[in-house]
């Protein structure tokens, strides 16, 4: 069944290739779009398009659908083209011209766009919990190791002395930008587009702002145009929003990997978590940390897919449209797993003892020393030459570590604020 069919037969394989695999995609959907189609039957009942015993049935259906789907017993069948083929059908079938009266005043277009958007929404808060519990995880971990000294790295060299502390609140307090931006995905995808049909609205009465409330949308989109014009927006903010918390985890991951490694010894996992090689016995292969990396990459691309397949297109609907269905909804799922994941392995780090007497470490505390000098008297370029003298000469002494006071800095990591930042981030 195609809600479209006018009676002509299409060509199989034109049909395949422009169905794609809308099927397997509208399942996650699906849930969405029987919400939608109930409210939409409510308003349509409101304005007395539709019966009350009508909308009755209507509805009463429509629920048993979405138990069907609670069950794990709905399908969409290959004789459908998408869900929402799939559910008129089962309307008609069991309430016969009462179920074909369901697309009154709306179109696919307006179908999808609602459900995607309800999807978006839900699914974007539900990032941002598990986000947030991630960086709930850090800051506990940051608290835990704060005394324990990490050497600093610029240029992959050695040089300030950081902590361990300072290492897991740094990502805790970049994770809180990511929450800002998925707030703002948030207020993009709480709009109602329902009502704007194929992007230029309906001349039947309908009540947009019933379906607006009824949806638990903050509000609409009120213009129609701007409605269908927001597919493909909603999207690129959605995907763009979860490619910046990707790029985080990424570089995240990249420092695990990194600090796993024999020449850093920094950190190490308990053996279930990690893998062995084929061949040699003694390794310990950081390899969920590796996928992490690669799939947090892979969904930065999508965000640039998004604006590729977009960027161009004019006003009103096109079918370029469908592919990007696919990849945002990859991205969804996707970043859901890596935060589940992420967020059970780091919880089961373990931190090493760094020895600083290592002869790698020795001009650890160059930068200190030079501060010292300071303190002392001298001009900062007189201490910066005399330590430099020190270095090069090979008489440099390294003292020990020096407490740094300030606000952010590795004995004064400010978690309080940082928490309280994390609290105030959600605007929802």
């Amino acid at each position: 069944m195609k809600l479209w069919d006018k009676g002509i037969s299409i060509d199989k394989k034109i049909e395949n290739f422009t169905v794609g695999n809308d099927r397997e995609l509208d399942m996650h959907i699906a849930k969405y779009d029987i919400t939608a189609s109930k409210a939409h039957a409510k308003m349509l009942g409101k304005v007395e398009i539709l019966t009350s015993e009508e909308v009755k049935d209507i509805v009463k259906e429509l629920e048993k659908l979405q138990k069907q789907l609670e069950q794990g017993s709905f399908v969409i069948e290959e004789d459908f083209e998408d869900v929402h083929s799939k559910i008129e059908y089962e309307l008609t079938k069991s309430l016969g011209d009462t179920g074909k009266k369901i697309h009154t005043a709306r179109s696919r277009n307006d179908q999808v766009l609602v459900a995607m958007q309800l999807y978006f929404k839900e699914n974007l808060q539900e990032i941002y919990g598990k986000t947030e519990s991630l960086i709930d995880v850090l800051l506990g971990l940051a608290e835990e190791h704060q005394e324990k000294v990490l050497p600093g790295y610029t240029h992959l060299q050695v040089a300030m002395p950081s902590s361990f502390g300072l290492w897991f609140s740094a990502y805790a307090e970049l994770l809180i930008d990511d929450l800002y931006l998925l707030d703002a995905g948030l207020k993009i995808v709480d709009q109602n587009p329902l009502g704007s049909a194929a992007g230029y609205g309906s001349s039947f009465p309908i009540d947009r702002e019933f379906t607006t409330k009824e949806l638990g949308f903050s509000t609409m989109k009120y213009n129609v145009v701007a409605a269908q014009m927001s597919r493909g927006k909603s999207e690129r903010t959605v995907t763009s929003n979860i490619a910046s918390l990707a790029n985080t985890l990424s570089r995240f991951a990249m420092d695990i990997c990194l600090y796993m490694s024999q020449n850093f010894h920094f950190i190490t996992f308990p053996d279930e978590l990690t893998t062995g090689s084929s061949i040699m016995p003694h390794k310990k292969n950081p390899d969920v940390f590796e996928l992490i990396r690669g799939k947090c990459n892979k969904l930065q691309a999508i965000a640039n897919e998004m604006i590729l397949i977009t960027n161009n297109l004019p006003s009103g609907y096109h079918r370029d449209f469908q592919l990007i269905k696919e990849n945002s909804i990859y991205a969804v799922e996707n970043i859901k797993e890596i935060l589940d994941v992420f967020t059970h392995s780091i919880a089961l780090i373990r931190v090493k003892e760094v020895d600083l007497t290592d002869e790698k470490y020795k001009y650890l505390f160059t930068v200190d020393s030079i501060n010292d000098l300071v303190m002392q008297g001298k001009s900062f370029r007189e201490a910066y030459k005399e330590i430099g003298g020190q270095v090069q000469e090979g008489t440099y002494t390294p003292a020990a570590s020096k407490k740094h006071s300030h606000t952010g800095s590795k004995d004064n990591l400010a978690l309080d604020e940082i928490t309280r930042k994390k609290n105030s981030a959600k605007d929802f």
